[in-house]
């Protein structure tokens, strides 16, 4: 790809973010760093950040070649150093989330609205292949999102367009150096496999340019079927404070669609990065039109006078936290005095609050709701205005930006 076209490319990809402070998270392979180039070539406002894993002895090198690269383009650096993995779980998956969280909180603290990714065509590619064979529906066999907002911070994928080879044939054009990981040559995981993958499917006409342009394809499938969805919440769904009512119609819906909502629902309740697996949301499907009532991934769907309600089930909300921290991923009390703390309400809570049986909501439902809090003593509770013989008129709680039940958000 010519140097103009990749450059055009990068810039659209980037759209109104390209005239703002941006952050870019660089790791030293050479898709990042044709990215960095890009973006200082460019004349962007930039900031760079590498997260170093400290699970190679080589990684603390690799970030300090990028904060020498960007000192010599005349650019701020910051290396983030993830601690405190246990060993436990997929180590990509948790590499992967921790890096996120990193960036974010980096972004936020800069002052920079948007970080952006170096994802190539490529990537867009392996991935199809590593969720085909994982036997994923249209959500996941869609191209990756070329931006989301998530903690607080708009993410961009401004290379989707352009081909591993390319980025590197740009950046050997410049004479500039990369790094490439060893583990990206290590049979064990399953994107390299894909990746040695694709070189025996493209004689076949299944290279990841024609592999990239069908998730690209089901990415606009999956659009669709998000502004179905949307219309759908409006008919079926009711939200105050956090409990959700469900229409009894939901359950006349297409299976798909009924999946869909159930699923929206659940991850606005519980933010999570994945959903629940297929077969545990076709058994709450299966139990909730039975008119059962059922608990799933933290969230409780109960039957209660002659309406099916869902709420954050009780004993899975997160510990008390500061004020000015997001209690339980979601809620946030903004203008709350730094001395209080934000937690469920429970059954102390309820006994401050001898009146809410007058709200005729289930008690269960209650226990999980957010409440603020100053030495053990009730200040304020959104479920309970009006209720509360000494409550303080303190401002109401917000959900956190970026979870939408009645407007789909793009998927990372």
């Amino acid at each position: 790809m010519p140097v103009g076209s990749l450059t055009h490319r990068f810039l659209q990809g980037l759209g109104a973010a390209a005239t703002q402070p941006l952050g870019l998270a660089v790791s030293g392979g050479g898709d990042s760093m044709a990215m960095l180039h890009l973006a200082a070539r460019a004349g962007l406002a930039v900031q760079v950040a590498t997260v170093d894993h400290g699970l190679r002895a080589e990684s603390a090198a690799e970030a300090a070649m990028v904060a020498a690269v960007c000192d010599g383009l005349g650019l701020r650096h910051h290396t983030l150093r993830w601690q405190g993995w246990d060993g436990s779980g997929n180590l990509q998956d948790n590499a992967r989330l921790a890096r996120r969280r990193l960036l974010a909180a980096w972004a936020q603290a800069q002052g920079l609205p948007a970080v952006a990714l170096a994802h190539s065509q490529d990537d867009v590619a392996e991935t199809f292949l590593m969720r085909l064979a994982r036997g994923a529906g249209i959500d996941g066999l869609a191209a990756m999102a070329p931006a989301w907002s998530e903690a607080g911070v708009v993410w961009l994928r401004p290379l989707l367009a352009a081909s591993r080879a390319d980025l590197r044939g740009y950046l050997a054009g410049l004479g500039a150096t990369w790094v490439d990981d060893p583990s990206n040559d290590a049979d064990r995981f399953d994107r390299v496999k894909m990746r040695k993958a694709l070189k025996t499917l493209a004689p076949l006409g299944l290279g990841a340019p024609r592999l990239a342009e069908v998730a690209q394809h089901l990415l606009q499938t999956r659009s669709a079927l998000d502004a179905v969805t949307d219309a759908a919440a409006q008919r079926h769904l009711s939200e105050t404070h956090g409990i959700v009512t469900l229409a009894a119609a939901l359950f006349d819906e297409p299976p798909e669609l009924q999946r869909r909502l159930l699923q929206r629902l659940i991850l606005w309740l519980a933010p999570a990065p994945y959903g629940p697996r297929g077969a545990a949301l076709q058994g709450l499907l299966a139990r909730l039109a039975a008119g059962k009532s059922a608990q799933l991934a933290g969230c409780h769907f109960l039957f209660h006078r002659a309406r099916l309600l869902a709420f954050r089930e009780a004993k899975a909300v997160g510990p008390a936290v500061a004020a000015t921290q997001v209690w339980d991923d979601r809620w946030r009390c903004p203008d709350a005095p730094a001395d209080c703390e934000i937690r469920a309400l429970g059954a102390d809570g309820l006994a401050q609050a001898k009146l809410w049986r007058s709200l005729g909501l289930p008690r269960a439902a209650l226990l999980s709701q957010p409440s603020l809090w100053r030495d053990g003593w009730l200040l304020a509770a959104p479920i309970l205005a009006g209720l509360l013989e000494n409550g303080e008129n303190w401002p109401v709680f917000v959900t956190q930006p970026g979870l939408a039940l009645f407007h789909s958000a793009l998927s990372h």
